[in-house]
């Protein structure tokens, strides 16, 4: 999910330099801002085509809020069903070889993620109620993200190779707006280099959820003339201003204990 040049959302079955779609109607976003919709469409983007029923049970819900959810969801374009053959994950390919099913009720219906880069109306093009919306769809993001980050690495076993994988980065760079939008397009380029097809895809690769995330620092409060400290933000706007523009990046192994500099 993105705004410009906001969070992306970039899925497994995304095929390579999609042209970004902006999901503006508020009723779209009412309808993408619900918590249990966005723990299903995460879980189909991450696992491959599903039913109700098996969404119910990864998820701790019941068949039919997951259905009506579902429903929801394809009404505006979020998901769609596909065939009950095609219920492998996939990783970057084409989606065009998988075809929409005519819905029935008289069999099993499955679902996948619609492939695509969101991106959703800049804020300053937002209106007071879709900014409302858009609060609310991030926070539960932003939390879920970290829960779930904080919750793998917590619990990563000791000898598993994999335990290494998390990479972090806090760092500062001084950039005009033009600059952050073409930083931005470079990353996504990025993701997109690195995306394969099944076949081409090594036997011990994982999926790995990517996350990006800048924002401005808080400008210095203005000086009172007297002599005195400036108010609160000053040392926030110090510290993230490191006076050069040469990112700290960091890898973040394991809690509590910081990488060497890059």
């Amino acid at each position: 999910m993105s705004q410009e040049p906001g969070t992306h959302e970039p899925q497994e079955t995304e095929p390579a330099h999609a042209a970004p779609v902006e999901p503006g109607d508020l009723a779209a976003l009412k309808a993408l801002a619900q918590p249990r919709r966005q723990r299903m469409l995460e879980h189909l983007a991450l696992h491959g085509p599903a039913t109700s029923a098996t969404l119910a049970r990864a998820l701790g819900l019941n068949t039919g809020s997951t259905s009506y959810h579902l429903r929801e969801l394809a009404r505006y374009g979020f998901v769609e069903e596909t065939d009950a053959a095609d219920t492998s994950p996939v990783r970057g390919e084409d989606p065009s070889p998988v075809r929409r099913a005519e819905p029935s009720a008289h069999r099993e219906r499955w679902w996948r993620a619609v492939p695509g880069d969101r991106r959703f109306p800049p804020r300053s093009r937002q209106s007071p109620e879709m900014r409302l919306v858009m609060d609310e769809l991030n926070h539960h993001a932003y939390a879920a993200d970290l829960d779930l980050f904080e919750r793998l690495q917590r619990n990563a076993p000791e000898d598993d190779p994999w335990a290494d994988a998390f990479p972090c980065s806090r760092g500062t760079i001084r950039l005009t707006l033009p600059e952050l939008r073409d930083f931005f397009e470079e990353y996504i380029a990025l993701l997109n280099r690195y995306k394969r097809s099944e076949a081409e895809t090594p036997s011990d690769a994982r999926t790995l959820l990517t996350r990006f995330l800048a924002f401005p620092a808080p400008s210095p409060a203005p000086s009172t003339g007297d002599g005195a400290d400036v108010g609160a933000g000053e040392d926030d706007a110090r510290d993230a201003d490191t006076g050069d523009d040469e990112s700290d990046r960091r890898g973040c192994g394991h809690p509590g204990r910081e990488a060497d500099r890059s």
